[in-house]
């Protein structure tokens, strides 16, 4: 699927052969849920950053000296058209079960946190103006560093790519407005406009959305990925219109959103860990198009869509439409959830990232503090070339035939809350790729990664990570050079 390819692409395009990559070029979660809730909010004192006699610049301070105070526990809880969110977050990225397509279950309010930039605005004509109309911006910056056994790449495990590199992943600026779907007697409305810079952006480029960066430009000397280093992404923009009397509420969207199905998501605060499985490196990141999610009761909901095909914009030569369908079911006793999604579906032939995918998630909850989340699909591409009969698994353009590439794999989470501000997560994976279509190299893979996240404040999140991951049935780390990779990470997602 290389759209997610993008990167894979990059990646592809130096340690396997070019015609390969070009077969199968092109960022959740989850998919995205809201944005971590906080229950470290500013302190309940008098705000400093509030106080219009001060410049802008001591007002921004401020917020983060207040959003290292102490939670109030006397804050109020927002009504609520759902059942009781089943975790705490923090620690976990995120309170609710997951689903994609909406900023957070229909009946859940909005939880975004208000972070310092929005404070500092408070005072100014503009701020006031976004406080008024409910538009929210925010956003994060989250720096890594990664030492490997590897020295050439580290790919397939993605974003970190480069070894032993200290990297600016993401710059993330957000301009939202929530929709309000506690409510039931009115429309409502909502857009996100979220743009990427950083090194994440050779995953998460989308075919005729600046993705010139990235494909025009081949890999430099000592660079495992074609393109810039460094590059922009629109990662979302979509507008929401909310209807409450379509069965128990209705969200319709219009524009570009994250895949819906992952546990995994592009935007490092929706993560349990630094790293992303085999699994969410080569599957879609995004899609374009229009989306309805319909909430039929407490327990159901029922998501449709029609969309320009895996990381394609509608206008461009390679889009193909396709279908996008899943339904979301919660147990009464708030323990389990099902999602299983048709994450992309249509007749045509391999193009670009066209590939089929069909996929599930399971989670259950043991208790309130420690849950597990299970993720498996099903994905292949129809007559890509180079890999009919004759051609030589993982080499594309290897035989003039087309055929079909197909993969399979399964992830699980096992995910505990040590205390108000830690969480550990162990993530165990499977993945094979049969033909080498999606990682360059036909074969099994496993992988397993141990991390924790660490909330300093409720803008300073710290998390170590380590990894260890093998290939079963040729060498397909660093290059093609070894069977195995173990990786030690750190990043930091500081949050203005």
């Amino acid at each position: 699927m290389f759209s997610k390819k993008a990167l894979v692409t990059s990646i592809l395009l130096s340690v396997v052969p070019t015609s390969q990559v070009l077969a199968q070029s092109a960022p959740s979660s989850t998919n995205v849920s809201a944005m971590p809730a906080s229950s470290l909010p500013a302190s309940p004192v008098a705000a400093e950053s509030g106080d219009c006699s001060k410049n802008f610049f001591s007002r921004f301070a401020a917020a983060y000296r207040e959003d290292a105070q102490p939670a109030d526990p006397n804050a109020p809880t927002p009504a609520r058209r759902a059942m009781d969110a089943p975790f705490d977050s923090p620690p976990f990225p995120n309170s609710e079960w997951q689903m994609g397509g909406v900023p957070a279950p229909i009946g859940v309010p909005d939880t975004n946190s208000t972070y310092p930039l929005e404070k500092a605005l408070g005072c100014t004509k503009f701020g006031q103006w976004m406080q008024r109309n409910r538009i929210e911006v925010f956003g994060w910056v989250t720096p890594s560093a990664n030492l490997s056994t590897s020295n050439v790449t580290n790919f397939p495990l993605s974003y970190n790519t480069r070894p032993d590199r200290v990297e600016l992943d993401q710059v993330i600026t957000t301009i939202t407005r929530v929709e309000d779907t506690v409510q039931t007697d009115h429309l409502d409305w909502g857009f996100d406009i979220s743009n990427l810079y950083g090194y994440d952006y050779h995953y998460t480029i989308t075919k005729g959305i600046f993705s010139n960066q990235l494909l025009n430009n081949p890999a430099g000397a000592n660079e495992p990925l074609p393109g810039k280093i460094y590059g922009d992404d629109p990662m979302l923009f979509y507008y929401d219109l909310y209807i409450p009397w379509v069965a128990e509420g209705m969200i319709v969207r219009v524009g570009r959103w994250l895949s819906l199905p992952d546990i995994e998501a592009q935007f490092s605060p929706q993560n349990y860990l630094v790293t992303h499985s085999i699994l969410y490196t080569v599957d879609p990141y995004t899609q374009t198009g229009v989306m309805t999610t319909t909430k039929l009761s407490q327990q159901w909901t029922f998501q449709i869509g029609v969309n320009a095909s895996n990381d394609t914009a509608p206008w461009n030569s390679a889009a193909r439409p396709s279908l996008q369908t899943c339904v979301r079911w919660v147990s009464a006793d708030n323990d389990d959830m099902l999602y299983p999604c048709v994450n992309n579906w249509n007749k045509s032939d391999y193009n670009y990232n066209n590939v089929q995918m069909y996929v599930a998630t399971w989670g259950h909850r043991f208790t309130k503090r420690f849950h597990m989340l299970t993720e498996a699909y099903r994905m292949y591409g129809r007559n890509v070339p180079g890999f009919g009969p004759g051609g030589t698994p993982g080499q594309a353009g290897s035989s003039p035939y087309a055929g079909t590439a197909g993969e399979f794999g399964i992830v699980n989470y096992l995910n505990y809350e040590l205390s108000s501000n830690n969480m550990l997560s162990f993530r165990n994976e499977f993945y094979n790729d049969e033909k080498g279509q999606r990682t360059g190299y036909a074969t099994r893979y496993s992988s397993h990664t141990l991390g924790l996240t660490h909330w300093v404040t409720q803008d300073l999140e710290i998390q170590p990570e380590i990894r260890y991951e093998h290939s079963y049935d040729c060498n397909a780390y660093n290059g093609g050079r070894k069977d195995y990779q173990a990786v030690a990470l750190l990043d930091a997602i500081i949050h203005y």
